[in-house]
């Protein structure tokens, strides 16, 4: 085993794992992490997004080897103390969440929606590919364009 330094939502962390251990066993075995949820395993479904550097990744197929000296950013690292990211709280003023297994995924990949495009338009958020079983996309949109019009995140 190796052991591997990077900074998690705002602190360095070492652990030892295997190079080719995925990110999200780190994460959620090694680390107590449990935000990133296991979904397909194959960074299809994308229940796991989370940031590597500010950029979106699944970490069910990114090998923690890669995160050295880098900066991983889940969930858990959006709110900042008692203050929830403006996309967190747009996602409860907008009632999106029905079974809520998605819905980490989903945040992360909003707030890199919006660092990228300030203003989405329903064709840049349709654009998202995380699945949500439940069907709730109609709130994910409502959501982020309440984010959106927040102001920067």
């Amino acid at each position: 085993m190796t052991a591997h330094t990077f900074v998690l939502n705002g602190r360095s962390v070492t652990v030892d794992a295997p190079d080719d251990m995925p990110l999200l066993w780190v994460l959620r075995d090694k680390l107590g992490v449990t935000g990133p949820k296991y979904g397909c395993g194959v960074g299809v479904c994308r229940a796991c997004t989370s940031h590597l550097d500010g950029a979106e990744i699944q970490p069910c197929v990114v090998p923690v080897a890669d995160c050295a000296g880098r900066e991983v950013t889940t969930i858990e690292g959006l709110a900042d103390g008692d203050t929830l990211h403006p996309v967190q709280q747009a996602w409860l003023d907008c009632d999106v969440a029905q079974c809520g297994f998605c819905q980490p995924g989903q945040i992360m990949t909003a707030v890199a929606l919006l660092r990228r495009t300030a203003n989405p338009t329903d064709a840049d958020i349709d654009r998202i590919e995380n699945v949500c079983r439940c069907g709730t996309y109609w709130r994910i949109r409502e959501a982020i364009k309440r984010a959106a019009a927040a102001g920067p995140s």
